[in-house]
């Protein structure tokens, strides 16, 4: 995963995102409502998924997605039990190869650039990335160093998110801070990114990934359009 970490605090203290088992620590749980709790699991889901390619870990949490019948009802929940079909069909070789089609490519650049200042500029290490560096430093985070990504790409962002509602980073700050980090680094372009993954060449799993993400962004769009 890309990881990033609180100043202060040692790298083994600070990973965000899912852990191995699908679960979060009883300490990041403590205090947040059944909505902070389903929007942490989804930004820890998709931090997970779009970081690396998925491992026999990952792909065993994708798989007990199938199961989720209680959230049948909704779009999104259509799409989380989609995924967790598509990954009970899946080999890891093939997931890996597929990741490595969507975002590397062979040779010459993979399908799609999942970075803020790709989308918003054309190129990488652009303003959004410089914009996004400053944000983090006001709020005492920092890249943990495990990978060479930019972290204005999606799962940087959404590990990002996910530890300023569950508090992995440090003192959990409020939503309004939350609502900053999104409408400023996501909002502008992730609703066109997970569009894109959907329709991508190269997605089978990661179709449902793209329809999972393109619902719950525009469900986190409206949320915070309710705060005003």
């Amino acid at each position: 995963m890309l990881s990033t970490q609180s100043l202060g605090k040692s790298r083994d203290e600070a990973q965000t995102g899912l852990n191995p088992s699908g679960k979060f620590d009883t300490s990041e749980q403590s205090g947040l409502s059944e909505v902070d709790l389903q929007r942490a699991h989804l930004y820890g889901l998709l931090a997970r998924v779009l970081g690396e390619p998925l491992d026999d870990d990952t792909l065993v949490i994708l798989r007990a997605l199938k199961n989720e019948t209680v959230v049948a009802d909704t779009d999104l929940g259509k799409a989380l039990i989609s995924l967790g079909a598509v990954a009970s069909r899946a080999v890891r070789s093939n997931a890996e190869e597929e990741y490595t089609l969507l975002f590397y490519g062979m040779g010459s650049g993979g399908e799609l650039n999942p970075y803020a200042s790709h989308y918003l500029t054309g190129f990488v290490y652009e303003k959004p990335l410089a914009n996004l560096r400053r944000d983090m430093i006001s709020l005492g985070i920092e890249a943990s160093g495990l990978s060479s990504e930019p972290e204005d790409h999606i799962a940087y962002l959404c590990e990002i998110m996910h530890g300023l509602i569950t508090g992995a980073l440090g003192e959990r700050p409020g939503l309004e801070t939350q609502k900053k980090i999104f409408l400023n680094h996501m909002a502008p372009w992730v609703g066109q990114f997970f569009s894109d993954l959907e329709r991508a060449d190269s997605a089978v799993i990661y179709m449902p990934v793209g329809t999972i993400g393109r619902l719950f962004m525009a469900i986190e769009a409206s949320g915070f359009e309710i705060e005003d």
